[in-house]
């Protein structure tokens, strides 16, 4: 049960702004041949969506910051995202799970008051294709042994 806990915690994090990896623990949890394999990642999408959740709310309630010091984007930052984010609208969000540029995205979408009930569907499809990738990736590379 903790290797699940562990999981969600760790796409939880991920998905905000703060640095974790949640991959390699998915990839080793996989490796470990102990978790259902279908729970691993519906745990790891779960998680990593509730905290893309997270950077949306964020961005909700963000700019009525925008103008404090400590603030992370002056406006011509912001102006720039919301051109970008305008140019490719909503299904951007199906790469929400880039690097840096998809807590950006999330948090943008925020910020540019897109609905809670196409960000989260978006964000759910983006991140599970991901997930559901990286397992099968593994599982070509090291496939399950039969005993």
């Amino acid at each position: 049960m903790i290797g699940y806990f562990g999981l969600f915690s760790a796409a939880f994090i991920a998905a905000t702004f703060l640095p974790m990896q949640s991959e390699a623990l998915l990839v080793a949890l996989m490796l470990g041949n102990q978790h259902v394999l279908a729970v691993l990642l519906l745990v790891a999408t779960a998680g990593n969506v509730l905290g893309s959740v997270v950077n949306w709310v964020l961005g909700r309630v963000a700019l009525q910051f925008k103008h404090k010091r400590w603030f992370p984007a002056n406006d011509a930052q912001l102006a720039r995202a919301e051109i970008w984010y305008h140019r490719y609208g909503r299904w951007s969000l199906l790469v929400s799970w880039f690097p840096v540029v998809g807590d950006a995205l999330t948090i943008m979408a925020g910020v540019l008051r897109e609905p809670l009930w196409s960000f989260v569907a978006i964000v759910t499809v983006g991140k599970a294709a991901r997930y559901v990738a990286l397992a099968m990736i593994t599982l070509a590379w090291f496939p399950p042994s039969v005993d």
